[in-house]
C-alpha cells in the first residue's frame, strides 16, 4: 500500500480523502510538478520545487511551505515507500469551498497532497547501438495558451496523448498555427541537425521543463556540443539528423520514428549518446 502526505498527515492511500467541492477536484484549479529520485536521491529538486512555486503565484495560490518544510515531505515520502525509483509527486490545489463558484478567494487554504509513482530503474551506461528509440506521432497543439504553467488540468495533454496512445505509439509531438514545433504531450522537444541541437524557445506555448533546462545547461557547460533556443518549423523536425523528447522520468529520449516515417538513419543518434553521457554525468548538480 502506497503512503501518500495530504495536509500535514501521511496515510494509506485508501484512507486519503478530499471534498468533492474541492477546487482542484471541481474546476482542476491547482498545480503539480514530479521530482524524480534513485535511492532516495532527488535529481533536480530545486528546480522543480522552484517552479512549482512559480506557478502557484502565478495563479494566486499561496505557498504553505518552507522550502526545508517541502524537501522535508519529499523525503519522508520516498522513506515511507521504499526508497527506490521513484517520481516524488507534488499536488497543491487552491482548496475546499463551501460552494462551486468561479471566483476565488484568496484566503482560501489550499490542499496538499503528495505520493510517489514507480519509475524506470536508474538509466543505464547510454549506448545507441543497444537503445530502443521512440515512435511518434504528430499533431496540431489544441491545448489552452498558458501552457507554461504546470496546471493540474491536463486534459488537452491528455487528448493528445491519447492520439498516439490509441495508436499503440509513444507520444504525440505537437506544431502551432504557424507550423512551428510547440512540445509534446507530456515532454520537450528537440532536433539535431548537422551535429548542433536546437529547441523552441520558452514561451507561453511551452512548459519550462526541468529535463530541458538540465539538458541545455549540461550540454552548454561541457561545451563539445552547440546548443539553440529558437523557432524550429516542423519541417525542420522531418528533416532532422536525430530528434529527441525530455522529461524528469525519460531524461533524454531519442525519437527514430514520425508519423511512421524514419527520423535521419532511423537508428538511435550519436549526438543523443554523447549528450545522454553529458547529462548523466552532471544530473545530480542541479
Amino acid at each position: 500500500m502506497m503512503i501518500v502526505y495530504l495536509n500535514g498527515d501521511y496515510m494509506d492511500s485508501n484512507k486519503a480523502m478530499i471534498s468533492p467541492l474541492d477546487r482542484g477536484f471541481i474546476f482542476g484549479d491547482g498545480i503539480y510538478d514530479v521530482t524524480p529520485s534513485y535511492d532516495g536521491r532527488m535529481v533536480g529538486f530545486k528546480l522543480h520545487l522552484d517552479r512549482m512555486k512559480k506557478g502557484l503565484h502565478d495563479i494566486g495560490i499561496m505557498n504553505p511551505f518552507t522550502d526545508d518544510q517541502w524537501y522535508e515531505i519529499a523525503l519522508n515520502l520516498s522513506k515511507k515507500n521504499g526508497g527506490k525509483n521513484l517520481g516524488i509527486y507534488f499536488h497543491v490545489s487552491r482548496g475546499n469551498e463551501s460552494s462551486r463558484f468561479h471566483g476565488f478567494n484568496s484566503k482560501t487554504s489550499p490542499t496538499v497532497f503528495g505520493m510517489v509513482i514507480e519509475i524506470d530503474p536508474h538509466p543505464a551506461i547510454p549506448n545507441r547501438k543497444i537503445k530502443k528509440g521512440l515512435r511518434v506521432i504528430t499533431s496540431e497543439d489544441l491545448r489552452w495558451k498558458r501552457c507554461n504553467i504546470k496546471s493540474t488540468a491536463l486534459l488537452g495533454n491528455v487528448l493528445h496523448f491519447q492520439e498516439s496512445f490509441s495508436l499503440k505509439k509513444d507520444e504525440t509531438i505537437m506544431y502551432n498555427s504557424n507550423n512551428e514545433l510547440t512540445e509534446a504531450s507530456c515532454s520537450n522537444v528537440f532536433i539535431v541537425k548537422k551535429g548542433i541541437v536546437s529547441t523552441p524557445i520558452l514561451d507561453h506555448q511551452i512548459l519550462p521543463g526541468i529535463s530541458r533546462a538540465m539538458t541545455i545547461e549540461s550540454l552548454r557547460s561541457e561545451g563539445s556540443i552547440e546548443v539553440l533556443e529558437r523557432i524550429v518549423t516542423m519541417d525542420e523536425v522531418h528533416n532532422a539528423d536525430e530528434v529527441w523528447i525530455t522529461n524528469s522520468s525519460k531524461h533524454i529520449a531519442p525519437v527514430v520514428e514520425i508519423d511512421n516515417k524514419p527520423v535521419g538513419d532511423g537508428f538511435v543518434g550519436e549526438i543523443w549518446e554523447k549528450s545522454m553521457n553529458i547529462y548523466e554525468d552532471s544530473k545530480y548538480d542541479f
